[in-house]
């Protein structure tokens, strides 16, 4: 067997090349005499980053007696018996990286199913199974996906996620918000499920407005292990391999690059960052031979998690970075502040910065950028919007999907005509999405259009909502062309967007918008014609079926908890089907499937 292992970027990633007739067999190396329960694997395992001839494989594990190295094993095999080796890898969970580890495993047949386990001396993991990618030439005949994000551990339930273990997936795609870096803050205090305890942070910082956040590496490592200890991300992990990308509250809530936005001075807090970043590196089966972590090298990108994953001939899936490049919110909060006569430091003018910000502010602002700076405010940054564009350029499979934190859709409302001053304008209702970059977002559609690359769907998550839409080059119905759908998932248990917006309408015009959650469905479609479906009041999943003729999603949305507090038994509401053509950007949609 060729076997090689190295530390890559500061973290320890063992490469391994599958081998035939291996068996199992002692480490080797002493543990084997320690007695039974000597190791434990307390957060189960993990696969990630599936391709045609390889994936990654994680677990975290720990001993009683507090060894700060612990030699372990990963087999993987053909059968769930274990009684064939196909690869097996010497590991080692060190103190260092929370005594989580990982190992890629090279080599492997493609569009095959295999299991895989951890062994610690005679105490063995839970064994978990995969599947590798269809070959590069193969068509097949489907896939099927599941894709999840928002899983606020302090609000509602996570019975969603005993809905996808019991699906039939190839595997997931989590986009981002895998965690939430704070833990009581004023969106946090709705009811929970009784198993869901409160997080205490070893250190962490009082967050504005009430709460905390986490701050040190320890603090983030807490968050990665209590999420980790619920069995039902457990099983989904164990059944299913993950791509996962982050969004904001991996490190902090509509965050860019490395400063946090709890008030309007926007501190940057780079050793902040570099913690989520290396916490959420330690946790998640990613594929560190694909992409890069470097705790050697100083400031807040020392890591790049943008890539793709080819699925045979029949799709492209293509998952962006869309927090640690972009630039400040095109709306600045401490000038809105000063304009204001706010405190520019410690307010928070997030609404007129990022959420409900008129339109004319918007586009004053960014024409200062674009006309006089002669800039163009960022989500993907110089190198990865090239990198985006080439990848979709050579693209050669039927199905371009593309991995995307937050929202392509246009979400506008005008209230010129219904609202008195000085509410009476048109407003970008969440500038922290591609709204509130729109030289940027007609940068990339109209490069679609020029290069006739067809076939681009969008899979998106961060709003708290199901919705469906046709993306144009330019927003306008009128005059704009189809380019893209994009489908945007509910949150797993975070509060629903129509919820934020109902509390924190106060006594504005917005009272009556948000009177019910139809009624809000109702304005944004009517403001914004390029929405086929809209469901603001939600938390769910989807699942995509995706054949050479049709991109299939499925919006899962699941009750609420029940009123004694308890999640509820049956835990699906409803199911909507929207169905798009090969060549179409039109999407057809069946509710209560």
């Amino acid at each position: 067997m060729d076997r090689r292992s190295f530390l890559r970027s500061s973290l320890y990633f063992t490469v391994v090349a599958a081998g035939a007739g291996l068996s199992a067999c002692g480490s080797g190396d002493g543990q084997d005499q320690l007695p039974k329960d000597s190791f434990a694997f307390p957060l189960g395992v993990a696969s990630g980053d599936p391709r045609e001839s390889s994936c990654v494989f994680w677990t975290r594990c720990v001993s009683p007696k507090g060894l700060d190295a612990i030699p372990l094993r990963l087999e993987v095999s053909a059968n769930s018996a274990f009684d064939t080796i196909a690869a097996s890898a010497a590991l080692t969970a060190s103190a260092q990286f929370d005594h989580t580890v990982r190992a890629k495993v090279t080599g492997l047949a493609p569009a095959t199913r295999y299991f895989y386990r951890f062994v610690a001396g005679q105490d063995m993991s839970v064994a978990g199974q995969f599947k590798t990618a269809p070959a590069a030439t193969a068509t097949p005949a489907q896939l099927r996906f599941a894709w999840l994000t928002c899983q606020d551990w302090s609000v509602n339930h996570w019975a969603a996620m005993d809905l996808i273990a019991a699906e039939d997936l190839d595997f997931l795609v989590h986009l981002g918000d895998y965690i939430y870096e704070s833990v009581g803050a004023a969106f946090q205090n709705g009811a929970a499920e009784p198993a869901h305890g409160r997080i205490t942070f070893p250190h962490g910082s009082a967050k504005p407005g009430g709460g905390s956040y986490a701050t040190t590496l320890e603090d983030y490592r807490t968050l990665y292990r209590t999420y980790r200890s619920d069995p039902r991300l457990q099983e989904l992990h164990r059944r299913f391999p993950m791509v996962a990308i982050w969004d904001d509250h991996e490190f902090s809530d509509d965050c860019w690059q490395d400063h946090q936005t709890y008030d309007n001075a926007n501190e940057q807090q780079t050793a902040r960052r570099r913690s989520a970043t290396q916490a959420w590196a330690e946790y998640m089966p990613i594929d560190f031979g694909d992409v890069s972590f470097d705790l050697a090298r100083p400031g807040y990108d020392n890591i790049r998690i943008y890539r793709d994953f080819r699925f045979g001939t029949l799709m492209h899936l293509v998952m962006t970075d869309q927090r640690l490049y972009r630039d400040d919110h095109l709306v600045a909060e401490a000038e809105l502040a000063t304009l204001l006569n706010h405190d520019p430091l410690q307010g928070d003018d997030k609404i007129g910065a990022r959420y409900f910000v008129p339109l004319p502010i918007l586009r004053q602002y960014e024409g200062l950028d674009t006309v006089v700076l002669k800039r163009t405010p960022s989500i993907l940054g110089t190198t990865q919007t090239q990198w985006w564009k080439d990848t979709l350029r050579n693209s050669q499979a039927s199905w371009k999907v593309w991995g995307n934190e937050v929202t392509l859709n246009r979400m506008w409302i005008d209230l010129r005509a219904s609202a008195p001053p000085p509410y009476n304008q048109q407003y970008v209702v969440n500038a922290d999405a591609w709204d509130g970059y729109p030289s940027h977002r007609a940068e990339l559609m109209t490069y679609l259009k020029a290069n006739s690359i067809a076939n681009v769907v969008a899979i998106t998550g961060d709003l708290h909502a199901f919705q469906c839409g046709v993306i144009r080059d330019n927003p306008d119905p009128a005059v704009g062309t189809p380019v893209a759908v994009d489908f945007v998932a509910a949150g797993i248990s975070s509060d629903s967007f129509y919820r934020y917006l109902r509390e924190g309408a106060g006594n504005t015009p917005l009272v009556p918008l948000v009177a019910t959650p139809h009624t809000f469905d109702a304005v944004i479609r009517s403001n914004n014609p390029d929405f086929v479906y809209a469901d603001h009041d939600a938390q769910g999943f989807a699942v995509a079926t995706v054949s050479a003729s049709n991109f299939v999603v499925t919006f899962n949305k699941v009750k609420p908890l029940n009123p004694d507090g308890t999640r509820p038994a049956s835990p699906l509401l409803k199911r909507t089907r929207i169905t798009l053509a090969l060549g179409s950007t039109t999407p057809v949609v069946e509710d209560n499937v």
